[in-house]
Order: structure tokens, then sequence, then C-alpha cells
């Protein structure tokens, strides 16, 4: 893959380090996770045949779970989620449910925090000075932001944001909240952890939309250090360059996070995949607008507007920009931000952004994605691979993929990255990053 440089926006660099995930120890093979669910008393002929369909083709082999009773072999005497001995699905209340996330989305959020802080040389606990939590599948206060900082030695002054119940896509946001932490703060040293307990919530339905949940989510935590700190020699990080949020013209009713008696009700319609397959190339385009060699690639997948006219919309956003900044961020004049986003057309997505860290909210979501944007098969490893091996772990998803991205030994320094994330609303999230190599 061909390397590109970051945008030049004259500022610090705001860097990604230490990217570290934490998963349950209780396992989920999916056959056999299909298999109950497809036995479960009331469950009609079509629900049978939906659980069956869903488990499948979800590209999932396992998954991980913080209820230690849902296991085949479990002798828990008094079950709440899973009787083994009948292998009938239980019915827990929602505050059932809830007490476990209290413990064990805690366990997971100080599990997380502590190895990123292990993993990132130079920083101690005693130089973070913000921290982000996220999660969408549990609530109580104090909080998971609360338990870091008394559980990890962090000082009693450090500053606390919880983002709470915005679903798959909220990773990204809090990166965006902690990459604007360190340009008001050059000395910011800001603790990002996400945290998700998807099962707690998974139940037998003949509803397709909880048939595809119960298919598709599981736990699992990540957590990172956002500084202007430069990253040590041989350690490989990102640079946060540029975000962007869309919400898309429909689809508020197809991706929808609710609380119920029993539990947190999903809605996850089978039209998702859809809607994005329509909307991406516009989700993209606000995103790929700031950096002049990228407006043109997406330009030339089929916007609605001729290269040329698309790249003087480019030189006129910039031109904007450089003014409300004080002239620090565009630093070519707007002819040649036209000519070189008119080239860059040239060269196809694939080409123009060598790493893609999309979020893998079912596997027809990526085949959409990989299909409309001209990706490559290698380009969607990461994101399959994380799938395949973890399932769906709402907002640490993509801190997963991002990892993975980082670990593998083919990427390279200088290199770009885009990252997306969607959710309910239907809100697509997305980031322009650059791999940064100590």
């Amino acid at each position: 893959m061909p390397r590109r440089a970051a945008c030049n926006t004259g500022a610090m660099s705001v860097t990604l380090r230490a990217l570290q995930t934490v998963v349950p120890s209780t396992v989920l093979i999916q056959d056999e996770v299909r298999d109950v669910f497809a036995s479960q008393p009331g469950l009609s002929r079509l629900g049978k045949r939906l659980v069956t369909a869903s488990f499948n083709l979800s590209g999932i082999e396992r998954r991980h779970t913080v209820i230690e009773e849902l296991t085949l072999d479990s002798e828990k005497p008094d079950p709440q989620f899973f009787d083994a001995a009948t292998q009938t699905l239980l019915v827990p209340s929602t505050r059932v449910r809830n007490e476990l996330y209290i413990t064990e989305a805690t366990k997971l959020f100080v599990e997380a925090g502590r190895r990123a802080l292990a993993a990132c040389p130079g920083v101690e606990a005693a130089d973070v000075t913000h921290v982000v939590t996220v999660s969408c599948t549990g609530f109580y206060a104090p909080g998971p932001d609360y338990m870091l900082v008394r559980e990890l030695g962090l000082k009693p002054t450090t500053q606390r944001y919880h983002l709470g119940f915005m679903g798959c896509y909220a990773s990204m946001p809090a990166l965006r909240t902690a990459k604007q932490f360190v340009e008001a703060d050059p000395n910011a040293v800001v603790l990002v952890v996400s945290a998700e307990l998807c099962s707690l919530h998974l139940r037998t339905s003949d509803d397709p939309d909880t048939i595809v949940a119960s298919s598709l989510f599981s736990d699992g935590a990540a957590a990172g250090i956002v500084s202007s700190r430069a990253p040590a020699p041989g350690e490989n990080a990102l640079s946060l360059d540029l975000f962007e949020t869309v919400i898309t013209p429909v689809g508020e009713g197809d991706m929808a996070w609710k609380i119920g008696d029993e539990g947190f009700e999903m809605v996850l319609s089978s039209y998702v995949p859809h809607i994005i397959d329509q909307h991406i190339e516009g989700a993209l385009a606000p995103l790929f607008a700031k950096d002049p060699g990228l407006a043109a690639a997406i330009a030339a997948l089929g916007e609605t507007m001729p290269i040329e006219e698309f790249a003087s919309e480019v030189a006129e956003l910039a031109e904007v920009a450089e003014v409300s900044s004080g002239g620090s961020v565009a630093t070519l004049t707007a002819p040649a931000i036209v000519i070189a986003a008119t080239e860059a057309a040239r060269a196809p997505l694939s080409t123009a952004i060598a790493h893609w860290a999309i979020h893998p909210g079912g596997r027809s979501i990526l085949d959409k994605t990989e299909a409309k944007l001209g990706l490559s098969e290698a380009q969607l490893v990461p994101s399959r691979e994380t799938l395949r091996d973890y399932g769906n772990m709402s907002s640490a998803t993509i801190l997963f993929v991002l990892k993975a991205i980082l670990d593998a030994p083919d990427t390279a320094d200088g290199e770009r990255l885009c990252a997306m994330a969607f959710g309910p609303g239907l809100t697509v999230e997305s980031g322009l990053m650059t791999v940064v190599r100590g």
C-alpha cells in the first residue's frame, strides 16, 4: 500500500497510544449457542428458521460473555440466565441484569485501563488528567469513570466524562473528545476506556430484530491513551487527524436501543445494511472534504456533483478554515487544492487510504461497505476477523479493529487510516488517522 502524508493542519500531533483489549473468560461457540436458541420452548417454526439463518450467516465463530452460567456444562444451583440442565434460557429482570453489569463491567473497565497505562512508555497513572468512559449496556453511579480513578490510583483531581447509551459508534466521539482536550491543553493525558456487556440483554424471541441481536452481540473492553507526547521508539500509534459525524436521512427507527422490563431492547432491522449502502459515500464526504487529497476520491465513487465542482467546494472549505483558524489550517492555495483534489481522483479510495477500520456491526454491513467503497478483501480483514473471533461488542469493537491494524506486521509509518462506526439514528461516526511509528 502506498503511504500518504497526514493532513497538514499546522497544529500539534495528537496521538492514540497503547491500545489494549480485554474479554471475559467465558467463551460462546456460535454453533452451540445457535442450537440452544433454536431449541427454546415457545419458539415458532419461522422463529427457529430465523435463528438458524441469522447465526449461520453472522460471520461469527466465537464470542465472550461475563455470564459464567452460559455454558452447556454449567452446574450453578440457582441459575438466573441459563438452566443448563434443561437447556432453557431464563428471563431475569432488568435489575438483575444491571446488578451483574455493575460488578463485571467495573472489572473490565479497570483491567483495560490498567493494561493501557502499563503499555504506554513514559506515562504513569499520576500523569492522567482526564478520563473518558464509554458504555451503553448498563448504568450506575458513581460510575466507571469514578472507579478508574480510585482503582488505578489516578489523581483525585482527574476530570471525568462518561458517554452513555450512544451505542456502537460511541468510541469515536470519545476519541474526538480526548483529542479536543489535548488540543486545548497540550499537557493533557486522556485515558479512554470502553466496556460493553451486550450479552446481559440477549433473550429468546420470535421477533426478527431480537434474533439478529442474539446472533451478534457479545462482551469486551478496550482502552488507550490520548496525548501530544511522542510515541516511544518502536511503538506504533495513531495520529488523530480529523473526525466527522453524520446522521443519515433515514434509519431513525431501524437501529435503536431502549430499556425494557426484562433487559435492554435492541432494534436492528435488516434494512440497516441497505441504508449504509445508500448513504456511506455521503457520510464520508464531509470528512474527506477537509482533506484535499481525498475529497475527489470520494467524488469519483459517484457523488452527485462533478469532480471539478466538488474540488472547487473543497477549495472554498479550505479558505473558510484558513480564515476561521487564523491561517493555520490551509497550507495550499485554492487553485493548488483544486489541482491536488482532481489528480487524486485518479486513485481509488483503496489506494488513497491504506487501512480501513470498519465497525463490524454484522457481516452484511462489511460486505456492503467493501463493495460500495471499492475496498480490497485484505483491507476488511481486521474488521472481519474481529467479528469472527469476538462478535459485535458495541462501542468497544472499533477499538479492537484499530488495535488489530496497529499490531499487523505490514502496517507502516505514515500510512493513512479511515475509521467508521455506525449506531442508533442512524448515525455514522468517521475519522481519519495516520500510523505513527516512534
